[in-house]
């Protein structure tokens, strides 16, 4: 079966066509990160113009890519939320009547549950059951992985997403955006030790995270140190990744040890992180923990997962209905994400 993966959820423009959930014809991405870096951030009404100018194009090359006809296509799977409204209708809607068009079978995908399915999308993939971070400028969240169809929030941020902190962070330092790859690079070539923040571990027991503080503690230390800021910043860098990192880590592996797992999969933006990768895999060893990561260009939002995810959907005839709408927010019940 070959599926059609939109994904719009952000400022990404994403088409993709896979082959039976795990083989990747093609994945093509149409960023907006140079628009929007002058702004500091995503800016919603001009993401959703964007993705009105990219939507068409981008499917078109990811058909021209996979060396496929329209005819080809066997079902659509396209982000229907978490997101910004205004971007997910730009693909949902393009799904909609894509679908409708060619008589196909249309499945909406949670963003989240993509991110997940990215870990299945390499050839060395984690077995059930495993520990799954999906971490992001949007989302911090860890599941409880132990079938195709069945994650179980363990525990999510309470404020700033671990990705948006980078930004924060990032923007406060006169970085520019986005944050997570110029602060790791900037990290570097400084020093954790020489700058502490603090760790932000609320309740040990507890898997829940919350990155606004650290974002806070960074604010202090710039504007207290303007005279000789310039020279600060890779020690900055370094110590603002080391606080963070180190709650990451903590949070996953105690997660692994209390669900008695032996593999953890990180995915979204900050899995792209490899400092985090080396560290985790580094800190996991002593537990017999195996540490799973995406190709870098799966770690973010790409059209892939939606499809390798809206393939399990299709199978499983959990279509989508053409009045279904969109949604900013995710909602989760005992039976998972929905």
């Amino acid at each position: 079966m070959i599926v059609l993966g939109i994904e719009s959820s952000c400022d990404e423009t994403c088409a993709a066509l896979v082959e039976d959930g795990n083989i990747i014809l093609s994945s093509v991405i149409a960023s907006q990160t140079d628009i929007h870096n002058k702004y500091g951030g995503v800016v919603p009404e001009i993401a959703s113009r964007m993705h009105i100018e990219a939507i068409v194009p981008v499917i078109e090359e990811a058909l021209l890519k996979a060396k496929l006809s329209i005819e080809q296509i066997d079902g659509v799977a396209a982000t229907r939320g978490p997101g910004l409204i205004g971007a997910l209708l730009i693909g949902f809607s393009f799904a909609k009547a894509f679908a409708y068009a060619r008589n196909l079978k249309l499945v909406g995908v949670n963003h989240l549950e993509g991110h997940i399915y990215s870990s299945f999308l390499s050839k060395n993939i984690p077995k059930f059951p495993f520990i799954s971070l999906v971490a992001s400028g949007g989302h911090t969240n860890i599941y409880y992985v132990d079938s195709y169809e069945n994650f179980e929030l363990m525990g999510q941020t309470r404020d700033d997403a671990v990705g948006e902190a980078f930004d924060k962070v990032s923007k406060i330092m006169g970085l520019g955006y986005p944050g997570g790859a110029v602060i790791e690079e900037l990290a570097k070539n400084g020093n954790s030790k020489n700058i502490h923040f603090p760790r932000t571990y609320l309740d040990k027991e507890s898997f829940d995270f919350s990155f606004s503080g650290i974002k806070s503690a960074v604010l202090r230390f710039v504007t207290e140190h303007q005279e000789n800021l310039y020279t600060l910043k890779p020690d900055i860098a370094a110590g603002f990744q080391a606080a963070v990192l180190d709650v990451l880590k903590f949070k996953l592996i105690n997660a692994c040890l209390k669900r008695d797992c032996t593999n953890i999969a990180i995915t979204g933006g900050v899995a792209a992180n490899r400092t985090f990768y080396e560290q985790l895999v580094n800190d996991t060893q002593k537990h017999g923990i195996n540490v799973f990561a995406p190709k870098k260009e799966l770690c973010g939002d790409n059209a892939a997962m939606i499809a390798a995810r809206g393939y399990r959907m299709l199978i499983n005839k959990n279509y989508s209905k053409f009045h279904h709408d969109v949604f900013s927010r995710n909602k989760i019940d005992s039976a998972g994400l929905k």
